[in-house]
């Protein structure tokens, strides 16, 4: 079998060929950023007020970097689970699904968001 047509094309579509690639434990470069930087944030609000109580300055720096590492650790972990044997997008669906069902004034997405049965009533032509 030949993997050119009469024209020239290809027989084959290549499927992943448009998707991000997978950098870091099943995070796409988004995803993880999204996480470096929600973790550093995270790490950030529990060694400031540290510092502060011990007086060691090093702990802002420390508990930004131990909330980067855990951060990443879990996320990739858990959104690899998730992620497993849906489309590209899901997560950022999901995301946008949680913007409008929580905080709906943030969000201008048009998504439908109704629960319950689909039904499709005909009518005959006659």
């Amino acid at each position: 079998m030949t993997e050119l047509l009469d024209d020239g094309t290809l027989v084959f579509l290549p499927g992943r060929l448009n998707s991000q690639p997978v950098i870091m434990g099943g995070l796409t470069a988004d995803e993880m950023w999204t996480t470096l930087v929600l973790s550093i944030a995270a790490g950030l609000v529990v060694g400031i007020p540290a510092a502060l109580l011990t007086q060691i300055w090093a702990l802002i720096i420390a508990g930004a970097m131990l909330g980067a590492v855990l951060g990443l650790g879990i996320a990739s972990r858990v959104l690899r689970r998730m992620k497993r044997g849906r489309p590209d997008t899901w997560v950022y669906r999901q995301m946008q699904l949680a913007l409008v069902r929580h905080v709906p004034a943030w969000s201008n997405a048009r998504l439908i968001t109704r629960t319950g049965a689909w039904t499709c009533h005909r009518s005959e032509v006659k």
